[in-house]
């Protein structure tokens, strides 16, 4: 099975930069889409329909917010919307798919990049995660989560670790967390298989055109199976060149 994950930054203005054209050319079986920014009345599912994918939106309650979304060409078993949490669940966060051999986690994680209100409820939503995920794994040992953590770990993860010490998303605090997820039964799949690369970015600042251009980037997006799963890992990637939002799409091939 192939899986995607893709923070759009907004599905409306990915789309009209090419979002189509893009899946048009069969990247995966199962994309996970984040940070929808659109109510689920304001997306068209015909237009993903008619490409062979099944359609399950999570929005925001709050208008030209967060969300996610996952298409499948495989049908799921059973889809969950939110993981019962108010808060996380308000802002769309969550979405659950459960295929015959794993279930699928798509999470848009917060960011705290707005001020110490909400870095405290970055912190606060990670340690709800971890619970909700330790829960999980005790009927659904095989897990997938797919998603924009908002977190780069460790310092390969960022361009420029020293000067973003101080910075939300590589917070030691963030890393810790980041480090006790993955101890907890976690693999990060694309680490799994390159883990001494360096300068793989999956998300770059808009603030100057430069960035993106000179890869001066984070690598925040992740898609991490729990440990039995690991074994099935058979291609991990980032693709930096599809450019419809300032996150690229990460990718994960699992053997049958």
């Amino acid at each position: 099975m192939r899986i995607i994950s893709y923070n759009v930054n907004g599905i409306r203005a990915a789309l009209k930069k090419g979002l189509l054209d893009w899946l048009k050319t069969d990247p995966a079986d199962v994309i996970c889409f984040q940070e929808l920014k659109a109510l689920e009345s304001d997306i068209d599912k015909s237009h993903f329909e008619e490409l062979g994918f099944h359609v399950y939106w999570y929005s925001a309650e709050k208008k030209g917010y967060s969300g996610v979304g996952v298409l499948t060409k495989i049908k799921p078993k059973y889809v969950q919307k939110g993981n019962g949490i108010l808060q996380s669940d308000a802002e769309g966060r969550v979405i659950r798919v459960d295929f015959d051999k794993f279930t699928l986690i798509n999470a848009y994680f917060p960011s705290g990049t707005s001020g110490d209100e909400r870095q405290t409820y970055k912190y606060q939503w990670l340690d709800e995660f971890q619970e909700y995920i330790d829960v999980l794994k005790k009927d659904h040992p095989n897990i997938v989560i797919t998603g924009d953590y908002n977190i780069a770990h460790t310092e390969i993860d960022i361009h420029d670790p020293k000067g973003n010490k101080k910075s939300s998303g590589f917070l030691p605090e963030e890393r810790e967390w980041m480090t006790r997820f993955l101890d907890s039964g976690l693999v990060d799949s694309f680490r799994y298989l390159h883990p001494n690369e360096t300068g793989k970015y999956s998300w770059w600042s808009q603030r100057f055109p430069s960035v993106r251009l000179n890869n001066k980037g984070w690598r925040i997006d992740y898609i991490t199976v729990t440990e039995p799963l690991a074994k099935d890992i058979k291609a991990a990637d980032i693709y930096p060149d599809v450019k419809q939002s300032d996150h690229c799409p990460i990718y994960l091939e699992l053997n049958d």
